[in-house]
């Protein structure tokens, strides 16, 4: 059987290297953007010289030769769905005996006047991470847009000194999944770094003749600038299969086992949109580990076990400049209904925890880390098994995962608890 994976990203990856451990399948992945699988999360430290970009590859470029996985630099200009083939840019065709399309993300476009001036882009691509280089002349940047490749983008250009305005709509930093308090932490770590932050900003054009000269906000401000990161988010990557007899919706539409409408052809990651998605989570989630997960679950399809996609409890983590998050399970932007929360921080060092957890049966729902580290594995099985809020602050200290040094916060937590009880 040859297997065909179109996509080099955390989500084809694993699903190829999965089959080669179950399996002496063929396995092919073809890829446009870099001949090896590289960690996109670290293209912002290429950037600021903390790493080369072959520090950034996982394995040694040898490892696929070993492990029999052929590596196709190219990209796909068409599938034939009938006769089961790919035709390349380079005029090579393909035939597969079973297709993985792991297509990805790709920016959502700017819907603002002079998008398309030189000088604005995003930040996703090995490719923008190059364009990006050309910055060298730049002394003001404006980022359109929040989340985590925004402050991504402005770290990046700040740490060149560049003087970075982060324009976001919102009244305070992703509050469209922070609660108000992390948000705000948030928000004032951004400000204390340098960044010059503006909430609940828009941005009504940008402005130039053949490159970024300023932008205008919509209270009119001009503020001038040589640069404009459009960071709005991401959407699939799926405009080339649009007319073709995939089914899709704003993803590629698959069922349980990440199969598509069309036989013998499946979609994981960034691009896959699952039809009936488990209760409480979103039908497309473009996050690392759901990518892996997605991957490891269609090997084994693949390979003779049918596995049904379970993406278990939700888990995600960032950096705000040098401020760390993490979050596990259900911790709403806004708590209300059947949760409640309690909401511990300390102003200096910045560090905060947020455990939600059921008005009715007290038992744990979620939790988010701002400065501090937690045991995913623990944060999983409490989670899991519905331990309570008694419970968790009972055994508070064993969900730290901080260096040994560092300050604990257990006692603390558990003391305010205790207080506003």
């Amino acid at each position: 059987m040859h297997i065909v994976i179109i996509g080099n990203g955390i989500a084809g990856i694993t699903t190829a290297r999965h089959i080669r451990k179950l399996s002496d399948y063929k396995v092919t992945v073809i890829s446009s953007e870099s001949e090896y699988f590289f960690s996109r999360t670290a293209l912002m430290y290429i950037y600021m010289g903390h790493l080369k970009f072959e520090h950034t590859q996982p394995y040694e470029n040898w490892f696929w030769k070993k492990n029999k996985i052929d590596l196709v630099f190219d990209r796909v200009t068409d599938i034939n769905t009938e006769n089961q083939s790919l035709s390349l840019q380079s005029g090579k065709l393909i035939g597969y005996d079973k297709l993985v399309l792991a297509l990805g993300s790709t920016p959502r476009p700017l819907p603002t006047l002079g998008a398309e001036l030189k000088g604005v882009q995003s930040l996703y691509s090995k490719q923008d991470l190059e364009l990006l280089e050309d910055t060298k002349g730049i002394k003001q940047a404006v980022i359109i847009g929040g989340g985590l490749i925004g402050i991504e983008l402005a770290e990046m250009l700040h740490s060149r000194g560049v003087h970075v305005t982060l324009a976001v709509r919102e009244k305070q930093y992703w509050d469209i999944v922070l609660p108000p308090e992390e948000a705000e932490m948030v928000g004032k770590h951004i400000i204390s770094r340098g960044i010059d932050l503006r909430l609940n900003t828009t941005v009504e054009s940008i402005n130039g003749s053949s490159k970024v000269e300023s932008v205008t906000l919509g209270t009119g401000e001009v503020l001038e600038c040589q640069f404009a990161g459009a960071t709005i988010g991401v959407v699939p990557n799926i405009k080339f299969i649009e007319n073709t007899a995939i089914a899709t919706n704003r993803g590629i539409l698959v069922d349980e086992l990440l199969q598509t409408n069309v036989k013998n052809m499946y979609a994981i990651g960034d691009c896959a949109e699952i039809k009936q998605p488990t209760k409480g989570r979103r039908a497309i989630e473009a996050v690392w580990y759901t990518g892996r997960i997605m991957g490891e679950s269609l090997a084994q399809t693949l390979c003779g076990t049918p596995t049904p996609y379970n993406p278990g409890i939700w888990f995600n983590s960032a950096k705000f400049v040098d401020l760390e998050y993490q979050t596990y399970g259900d911790v709403p932007a806004k708590i209300d209904g059947d949760l409640t929360s309690m909401f511990w921080s300390e102003e200096k060092p910045e560090r905060g925890l947020r455990i939600v957890y059921e008005k009715a049966t007290m038992k744990v729902r979620g939790f988010n880390a701002l400065g501090l580290r937690l045991r995913h594995e623990l944060c999983d099985e409490w989670i899991a098994t519905g331990k309570t809020i008694d419970f968790v602050l009972e055994n508070l200290e064993a969900l730290n995962f901080d260096p040994e040094f560092y300050k604990k916060f257990a006692s603390q937590v558990t003391s305010q608890f205790k207080t506003l009880a």
